[in-house]
Order: structure tokens, then C-alpha cells, then sequence
């Protein structure tokens, strides 16, 4: 963050300062909301959630280096109190972002976020300083948390922006105010609380109804091969950017092959050249992503070659994230336990058969949640089509309609399928299940909790 005095801070958001005379310390560190995140000159965020109360960390934030606090109390040391954290935040992230000259990128879509993210910032953040978005940082707090890492010298800031209602991009673009969007897909994401598919597609329009117009710099990037997204051309009074493989899209793969081990290659069309690509994520959909991340680096002038060197050696950054473990005793785990819904479910047994090249393979679903009246019919599609992919073993976590109706399905089309309410056995049985050379997805919902699963799995050790 740019360096400012508790004083600053506290007229940015209309606090009142505590503990320290004026202008107290400046926060040159980072803007944290866990303490341990917390280094020399760090501003300490004590929110309200799950956990507790944040004010009861504050010592701790201290003892890690911070020098100031952000609450809704008085703390013992520096602290600015406001009457709600949360929009407190938000004022101090528009405060900055008003005082830097940067580009800002919106990322949205029901599948894919995370990952286009890194890949932009991996391209990206060769040319210029780049600031991205850790992680799944796209709602109310961890935006503004990314938009407070940027400094003076930053010149690209890359925001995932998610949506679980009406009106949240609306929110986060209202804060970060980008200048292109970018919009991946339209799929059965949060359908309970944005009213069905249709409510989904409006969703991810707000972010190219945010973005300013077309002689002002604004773009929107838009999925060619997504009807839901391509038709929000009408939508926005941005320029707009086609990516895909459609032969219409300004960028465009050609020629999508995919290896034994997963890995998509393809030629990269843009309209300053062509080149290579060799992803090293596993899965035919990530040819999407990286398609998405190109369009624009494209629009900012780097070349189609760098480009496609670059998605070429891009690595996974965000874990729990179809991230591949090679244990000792040759069992492969894919630990993809954050995130999932029937697209996204899909794509991972697609590319766990393709990755087989005849090992046996394991898949450890749970819920994917959010998919309102669909639950049933959705989980029960996922069972069937893991029959079709020969997936030889299936572990179903969790009990209720949509665990129930996808172990029945799978089971009913011949999948070897073990149902466990519990997530502490699923450790247990695959320790006597598992063999030298197994492939093993682990797959859920994030309020599910299975990267415990996936991250007590990477040890062979009973």
C-alpha cells in the first residue's frame, strides 16, 4: 500500500484515531485482515466472522510487526475505530485507488477465475509491476484487500470478482472501477441466490455494464464460445474483445490437441501474430483460460509470442486447484477441493481419464453446492458420467440429497462406490484402498472441507 499516517487513514474512512498522538505511525506494510499475515508497518483489519472477533487478535497482529489497528473498538495500541469494519474498508481501498495510475482488470465467470487470474498475472507481471488477487480473493473483503497491495509503482491490478447475489459485481467494479472486464462463462454457479441460470448470466453482466465506454478506454473481453457471454455485447458501451475457438474470435486457439498427461497444446491466433502454446496445466478446459488471459495481454501490447511462452511455463499459484502431488509411493493425488459446480466437476473427470493412460483412478466427490432445485438431477448427471469415464472408485463425502443421488447414480451404472457421511473416514479407507500408481481427484465445494482430505492424502505415512 501507498504510505499513509493513521491520521490519513482515519479521515479516509472517517475513524477516529486511538492510542497514538497525531499523525500516529504510518502503515507502510501491508493491509492484513489474519495476523499472521502481519509484517513490519502493517495495518491489522479485525473483522467479525466464523472464527470470533478479530479485536481479540489484535495483540497478536502487534506482536507480528503491525503497527496499527482497523476496528470497531478501541484496542490497546494504534488503532483507528469506525462504526462498521467492512465499509471502512472499502472507503480506504477507493481512497487509494483514486490516488494511483494503473490499469485494472475485472475477472468473472462461473468456472475459471482463479486460474485466468494467475496466468494474466504470470504474463503480465513481466512487463510491469503487476498486483493479482491471492488466492480466491473476489468478494466485499478480499478485494479491497488487493486493491490496498498496490503501490505507486503498480501498473496492472488483477481483481477476481465473484457474485452469490444480485448487485456484488456491481459492488466490486463500484470500488476497484476497471477499465476492461473480462468474462469467462455463464454456468451453474450460486443458482440458489441469483435465481436460476438467467440470474447467473445478469450477475456477470454487471461487470460489463460497470466498465466505462469505449472512448474512454473501456473493454470488455468476452467469451465467443459461451452464447450467455457473447450476447453481452449488447450490454456494455465498452469496446469488445472475442477470445475462443470459434473462427470468428479476434483470439482464438487452432488445432487443440491434448497429451497422455493432460496438457492442451494449440496455436495461438491473435491479431498481432501466431505461436505455440504447451500448457502445463492438465485439462482441455484450461485452453479457455488461457485464451482469456492472452486477449489481454494482447490489448496491452505484449507480443503473441511472449504470450505464448509464457502460458507455456505458467504454474499453478492458488492452491486446492486441480494441483498434482506426486507422492513417494507413486500415487497421484489432484487436490481440486475448492471450488465446484457441474461444469467444473465435469472438466475434472475429463481430464482425470485423460491423465490415466491406465492407471487406476479415484475420484473423492463431495457436494457441489448452490444448485437450488438442480441438486438431484446435477449430482446424479456426475455419477453417471464417472461410469462413462471409468473411473474405477468412487468415494462420495457427505450425506443429504445431492451426495445421495450421486452415489446412487454411479453405483447404478457400475462404479465401485463408497458413501461416507464423514469426512474424518474418507482418510482412513483410502489409506487401505490406495495403490502404487492410483490417480486420486479430490473434489467438492469449498464449504465442504475436503482439502483436508486432499492435503492429509499427500502423505503415503498412515
Amino acid at each position: 500500500m501507498i504510505p499513509l499516517t493513521l491520521h490519513e487513514i482515519a479521515l479516509a474512512v472517517g475513524g477516529t484515531v486511538h492510542g497514538a498522538p497525531a499523525p500516529g505511525p504510518t502503515v507502510t506494510g501491508p493491509v492484513v485482515a489474519d495476523p499472521r499475515d502481519a509484517t513490519a508497518g502493517a495495518l491489522f483489519v479485525a473483522l467479525a466472522g466464523r472464527r470470533g472477533d478479530g479485536h481479540d487478535l489484535a495483540e497478536r497482529a502487534y506482536a507480528f510487526g503491525a503497527c496499527a489497528v482497523l476496528g470497531t473498538r478501541a484496542v490497546d495500541g494504534p488503532c483507528v475505530v469506525v462504526d462498521e469494519v467492512v465499509s471502512a474498508l472499502t472507503d480506504l481501498a477507493m481512497f487509494v485507488r483514486d490516488m494511483l495510475d494503473l490499469v485494472v482488470i475485472g475477472v468473472t465467470g462461473s468456472v475459471g477465475k482463479t486460474t485466468t487470474k494467475d496466468l494474466l498475472a504470470q504474463i503480465l507481471e513481466r512487463e510491469a509491476p503487476t498486483v493479482a488477487s491471492t488466492g480466491s480473493r473476489d468478494d466485499e473483503v478480499g478485494l479491497p484487500l488487493t486493491v490496498l497491495r498496490a503501490d505507486r509503482w503498480t501498473r496492472y491490478l488483477v481483481l477476481e470478482m465473484g457474485a452469490a447475489r444480485p448487485g456484488d459485481i456491481t459492488h466490486l467494479a463500484w470500488v476497484a472501477r476497471p477499465q476492461f472486464g473480462l468474462v469467462l462463462n455463464v454456468g451453474p454457479a450460486h443458482l440458489l441466490t441469483l435465481g436460476g441460470i438467467v440470474g447467473v448470466a445478469r450477475a456477470k453482466t454487471e461487470l460489463v455494464r460497470a466498465l466505462p465506454p469505449a472512448g474512454e478506454g473501456g473493454l470488455a473481453f468476452l467469451n465467443a464460445d459461451d452464447a450467455a457471454v457473447a450476447s453481452m455485447e449488447g450490454a456494455t458501451s465498452a469496446g469488445v474483445v472475442t477470445y475462443g475457438t470459434d473462427a470468428g474470435a479476434a483470439v482464438r486457439a487452432v488445432g487443440v490437441t491434448v497429451d497422455g498427461a493432460g496438457h492442451a497444446s494449440f496455436i495461438l491466433h491473435t491479431p498481432s501474430g501466431a505461436a505455440v502454446v504447451r500448457l502445463g496445466l492438465p485439462g482441455e478446459h484450461q485452453v479457455g483460460n488461457a485464451l482469456a488471459a492472452a486477449s489481454v495481454a494482447d490489448v496491452l501490447g505484449v507480443t503473441t509470442r511472449r504470450i505464448a511462452a509464457r502460458l507455456s511455463s505458467a504454474a499453478p499459484r492458488s492452491p486446492n486447484r486441480f494441483q498434482l502431488v506426486e507422492r513417494d509411493d507413486g500415487v497421484t493425488v489432484i487436490d481440486d477441493a475448492c471450488h465446484a459446480n457441474p461444469v467444473s466437476m465435469r472438466a475434472a473427470l475429463r481430464t482425470l481419464a485423460t491423465m490415466s493412460a491406465g492407471r487406476r483412478t479415484i475420484a473423492v466427490l463431495g457436494e457441489m453446492t448452490g444448485q437450488a432445485g438442480e441438486t438431484a438431477r446435477e449430482h446424479a448427471a456426475v455419477g453417471r458420467l464417472a461410469a462413462e469415464l471409468g473411473v474405477a472408485i468412487l468415494v462420495v463425502v457427505g450425506s443429504g440429497e445431492g451426495p445421495e443421488a450421486l452415489s446412487e447414480a454411479a453405483r447404478r451404472a457400475g462404479v465401485v462406490t463408497h458413501a461416507l457421511p464423514r469426512r474424518r473416514d474418507v482418510v482412513h479407507l483410502l489409506r487401505v484402498l490406495l495403490r502404487p500408481s492410483d490417480l486420486v481427484l479430490v473434489k467438492a465445494s469449498d464449504e465442504v472441507g475436503l482439502s483436508a482430505v486432499a492435503t492429509a492424502l499427500r502423505d503415503p505415512r498412515p
